[in-house]
């Protein structure tokens, strides 16, 4: 007999089974989002090397680890390895293993760590949206949320632009690492453009790449879709979002846009790529209306804020933006189903989506020339009238983006196969730079991701987003036209910026990754799951192999980043010390700490090596130069090209009067910092020193060798400065490298020395300055007039400007004249 006391127990567990998994699964996607919007205001988790970027990133990699437990717990039974889509799960680790592999050569070992953790991030990502958004009503939520993340987004950015910094600051200041001084730091980018727009980005470029996937996704949610109030919401904020990427005055994003927008075309029907036409264009005619005023009201509110005037600015802003928004909701009402209607048979025929693109290339055509080469552009403020202006092929920002792009094909000749580790353009960059240019990125993503992991790593990562991109738009376009939709918001956002990323660093913002990544899983989740028969494992072996792995990894990666979070807070501590106190146990204690946990740590590592310098000056006791010296030399083990390191090493050999170990290692590492013209300088300087020091002992071997040395690093400069003759008209040459008086003095002498009195002579011709009451100035001018003395010749001109400013000049000419080398 059956027992139905029995029977409603089991109906019970079951159900109280369900509804722990239903909870799990909500509690993962709520976390997700929450993480997301955190995540945001971290100043976008830039992948850099100041202190204060690590903490978050460290957060973030705990934080994800946490929701990957969450979501092993509530999919641990679906696991298997059995479609394509399953087997994605698994490939998404090669990722990171690049990463692993790329430690063999890696150019800073304290960069690529961090690296790796944040590709630890994105693999994690990818595996919990891949699988989150095959849940219909979950893919529904994270894409709203995903939106309503944007919108907060543009709207601190224009609460910024309008003047309400300290606002801002107390909005997300209990919470974000970006507030210093009760303002979100660099809101408003200001450089030689003028104000310029970056929101929580501190960079409008990256800012530019957001603002364009989300105005595109805006327009296709709102055609998508069927209920008034959300397409008000979406008409409401295409007029801001358009603003705002005008405003970050971003070359790169108007330069992109429309080859973004002609490839989103492609994959849509006639009847919504005109509507897409007719959104962007009703929104664009909105934003130009309130441009001006806004623009301008902007620039004097950030100078000194003016509640009225920001209230009028609010006023007009949204005033356009709700017009906008009703006239785009009459347009979807009443016009979107007519056109529709019209249109059905037509986007049945054969390649009729290609159509409306290809006019759309001849439509941005016309109105590029309009913009660039006519007056029309004078309808737009000032500083973007500017802007449009100076964009052409010889323009300064796209000659130096072809020179960063030669300069790390450079770097991949001499680290093809596996890379040189995660950071290694910002750790190498000036040893092989064309032009002393300054930047710590590459400005393109793909021949960045190419220096750090090498071909091996790039064809993997290539592989793995060319066969999503592939499969989603193979399964997009089998499907019914209101099945395709549900993730094509994704498609939008991760090709919108990698398409970008062609000519920026917009993957450098850990944020901005993540976006990608998800992007990546919503694809992936809607690839038709097509068994594979060559590599069939088992649910349980598919589970027991997964689980091993993710378990492994989980509890890896939780020690690492607590471990390396409690660095950071020692690092920070330290910091906070030294500025209380002078003690040097206390601001020890704490650098100690973060260096057992993270030994080339180059901000604590270069403290703390300073604080030895400090105490072999005060003391002179060796056991602080030892420690130092000891240091230094450790550190640079992990960081070889850490010019910090090196100068602060040089500087201790300086102190203890090792004049050579410090001449061998300036002479070591010219080649690393081959623009550095205060490197050069000093290598000269010290040549020079040797030099003459080798030559009173009667040393010719050593007195040729530091001599030759310096004549070499002289000789450098000269290149170098006729090099960048070179350079084309409109690119800037960047850091100051040109021949200095001491270099030029040091290099005569040198020749002088040589028992070369023409040469020397011709060296120091060069010196000569106008002002001759500057004491270098004055030396380069006697050993001039002295080397032609000895030579047989004068120059009277020189002599008697001299002679003027100090007498006694005269006999210091002679004495050199009459020295026998």
């Amino acid at each position: 007999m059956s027992n139905p006391v029995y029977g409603k127990q089991m109906k019970t567990s079951s159900k109280a089974k369900t509804n722990s998994a239903s909870m799990l699964l909500w509690s993962l996607s709520i976390g997700l989002i929450l993480f997301l919007l955190w995540s945001a205001f971290q100043v976008a988790l830039f992948n850099g090397q100041l202190l204060q970027f690590e903490a978050p990133i460290y957060w973030a990699v705990i934080i994800t680890t946490l929701l990957f437990i969450l979501w092993v717990a509530v999919y641990f039974k679906r696991i298997n390895l059995e479609t394509q889509q399953d087997w994605l799960k698994v490939t998404v680790l090669l990722l990171p293993l690049t990463y692993v592999l790329s430690l063999i050569n890696a150019a800073s070992e304290y960069l690529a760590n961090n690296m790796l953790l944040i590709q630890c991030i994105y693999a994690m990502i990818f595996v919990m949206t891949m699988y989150l958004l095959q849940n219909n009503k979950i893919n529904h939520i994270i894409q709203s949320s995903l939106i309503g993340i944007a919108y907060v987004i543009v709207s601190f950015g224009l609460l910024n632009w309008l003047g309400a910094f300290k606002f801002t600051g107390k909005l997300v200041g209990w919470f974000s690492a970006g507030v210093v001084n009760g303002v979100y730091n660099q809101a408003i980018w200001n450089d030689s453009n003028g104000a310029r727009l970056a929101s929580v980005f501190q960079y409008p470029n990256t800012y530019a790449a957001f603002l364009m996937a989300f105005l595109f996704i805006s327009i296709f949610s709102m055609i998508r879709s069927k209920r008034a109030l959300t397409q008000l919401l979406h008409g409401f904020m295409l007029v801001p979002i358009i603003l705002s990427l005008l405003l970050t005055l971003s070359r790169t994003g108007l330069v992109m846009l429309p080859i973004v927008f002609v490839i989103l075309l492609l994959l849509l029907k006639p009847a919504k790529q005109i509507l897409w036409f007719i959104y962007c264009g009703v929104s664009a005619f909105g934003t130009l209306l309130v441009l001006n005023p806004i623009n301008t009201a902007g620039l004097e509110l950030q100078k000194q804020f003016t509640g009225s005037l920001a209230a009028k600015s609010w006023a007009i802003l949204i005033g356009a933006s709700l017009v906008i928004a009703l006239l785009c909701w009459v347009i979807q009402c009443f016009v979107a189903p007519r056109l529709e209607g019209k249109l059905q048979s037509w986007s049945t025929r054969k390649a009729s989506s290609l159509w409306i693109p290809l006019g759309s290339v001849v439509l941005t055509v016309v109105v590029a020339v309009l913009l660039l080469g006519t007056g029309v552009r004078n309808i737009l403020p000032d500083s973007i009238s500017t802007r449009l202006e100076n964009i052409n092929f010889q323009q300064h920002s796209v000659l130096e983006r072809i020179t960063f792009y030669k300069d790390a094909a450079k770097v991949i000749a001499d680290y093809p196969l596996i890379g040189a580790g995660g950071g290694a353009w910002n750790a190498l960059y000036e040893k092989y730079q064309n032009n002393p240019y300054v930047s710590a990125q590459a400005h393109n993503f793909f021949m960045q991701y190419l220096v750090e992991v090498g071909i091996i790593g790039f064809i993997i990562f290539m592989s793995f987003i060319l066969y999503i991109f592939y499969k989603f738009v193979r399964s997009y376009l089998r499907r019914e036209e209101g099945e395709r939709e549900s993730h094509f918001l994704f498609f939008i956002l991760s090709m919108t910026i990698l398409v970008l990323s062609l000519l920026d660093f917009n993957m450098s913002y850990v944020f901005i990754g993540m976006l990608v990544f998800i992007g990546f899983g919503g694809m992936a989740a809607a690839i038709d799951p097509r068994p594979i028969q060559r590599f069939k494992v088992s649910s349980s072996a598919a589970r027991g192999i997964y689980a091993a792995i993710a378990g492994v990894s989980i509890i890896v990666l939780l020690i690492v980043s607590v471990r390396f979070l409690q660095a950071n807070h020692y690092a920070y501590a330290a910091k906070e010390v030294a500025e209380a106190s002078q003690s040097f146990e206390e601001i020890k204690a704490p650098l100690d700490k973060d260096l057992a946990i993270r030994s080339a740590h180059s901000d604590s590592l270069l403290t703390l090596s300073s604080l030895y310098q400090q105490g072999f000056q005060q003391t002179q006791d060796d056991q602080f130069y030892n420690a130092g010296v000891d240091l230094l030399q450790k550190g640079l083990k992990a960081e070889p090209y850490n010019k910090g390191m090196v100068k602060q090493l040089i500087q201790l050999y300086e102190l203890k009067g090792d004049n050579e170990l410090a001449y061998t290692l300036q002479k070591e590492y010219a080649n690393n910092y081959i623009w550095d013209m205060e490197w050069y300088e000093q290598l000269i300087s010290r040549s020079f020193d040797l030099g003459y020091q080798a030559l009173g002992q009667g040393d010719t071997a050593k007195k040729e060798s530091y001599f030759t040395s310096g004549l070499r690093a002289y000789q450098h400069v000269i290149d170098g400065v006729e090099h960048l003759q070179t350079l084309p008209e409109g690119q800037l040459q960047g850091q100051p490298f040109e021949l200095t008086p001491t270099m030029i003095l040091n290099a005569g002498k040198i020749k002088y020395m040589l028992n070369d009195s023409a040469g020397a002579a011709s060296i120091l011709k060069d010196g000569i300055a106008e002002d001759l009451t500057d004491a270098t100035n004055r030396e380069v001018a006697r050993w001039y007039l002295a080397a032609l003395t000895k030579d047989g010749q004068q120059d009277q001109a020189i002599y008697d400007k001299l002679i003027a400013v100090e007498p006694n000049e005269a006999d210091e000419i002679k004495q050199i004249a009459e020295l026998n080398f």
